[in-house]
């Protein structure tokens, strides 16, 4: 794992930690953006991983970009627009491709400042829980940008249309309790507090049968587009597979002994 992301796993849950503080976390970095790629695709095919963490180290989650970098040939832009294009199909935008693909669950645990692409990544993951501290913006038009790591998709479908609009349009900042209010977090925590309480909720998750969180991800995220009845079918073929696995039998049978249930994997 590359210093720029810091990785611990213990039962069942890996915490990643953005770990460049001295730049507050740019998201675009590239040694950034290869180890979460690496990290987040071991995770997603390793069954005995049930949940990921986010947070970044430091004061902030992640402020997104790294405007140092932003002058004419440096870090994604570069003086050919076709190369420009390239920098960020094979760059930033490699996560939002990946955090849709994978099934294992994530969560954000947003420490500070979330800003711009940081904010896109948060969006990117299924629960995003906040400290007091954690601050929240769609601030591209700040800087003369468009959201260039799929926000204009992701956020309106955390927050709604009208919301994501505003936030978008204006760039302007959302606190904590206003992140809460819109429902961009679904708690907010004490900033001490803050790792406990998302491994608190990861434990809750990891406890469950990991096949059946995994599908049931993947009918949340296909829900967002499908039509009822393309989601019926694929909940039918998933319950079909569930049936079969031996955390289905040992759930059934732990609930009529009336004992907690040991679930494997399998």
């Amino acid at each position: 794992m590359s210093d720029a992301v810091l990785s611990h796993q213990a039962d069942g849950i890996l915490t990643l930690t953005l770990n460049l503080p001295e730049a507050r976390n740019p998201v675009s970095n590239s040694a950034v953006i290869e180890a979460l790629c690496a990290a987040i695709s071991a995770a997603d095919q390793d069954i005995a991983c049930r949940v990921v963490i986010i947070t970044g180290a430091g004061s902030a989650f992640s402020t997104g970009g790294d405007i140092a970098s932003m002058r004419l040939g440096g870090g994604l832009n570069d003086p050919s627009p076709t190369l420009t294009r390239e920098n960020y199909r094979n760059g930033i935008q490699r996560l939002p491709a990946l955090f849709e693909s994978i099934e294992v669950p994530v969560i954000a645990a947003v420490n500070g400042p979330a800003i711009g692409a940081g904010c896109d990544l948060a969006c990117m993951c299924d629960i995003r829980i906040a400290s007091e501290k954690a601050r929240f913006a769609e601030s591209f038009v700040k800087l003369g940008l468009v959201p260039g790591d799929g926000g204009a998709w992701l956020l309106p479908r955390v927050v709604g249309w009208s919301k994501a609009s505003e936030m978008a349009f204006t760039g302007e900042m959302l606190d904590a309790q206003q992140a809460l209010a819109c429902g961009l977090v679904s708690r907010v925590v004490p900033a001490e507090a803050l790792i406990d309480e998302a491994r608190a909720l990861a434990a809750q998750i990891a406890a469950n049968p990991p096949h059946a969180v995994r599908m049931t991800k993947r009918l949340i995220r296909e829900s967002r587009l499908a039509q009822l009845s393309t989601i019926l079918e694929a909940s039918a073929a998933a319950q079909a597979l569930c049936h079969t696995t031996s955390d289905h039998a040992e759930a059934v049978e732990a609930f009529l002994e009336k004992r907690t249930p040991v679930f494997t994997g399998h």
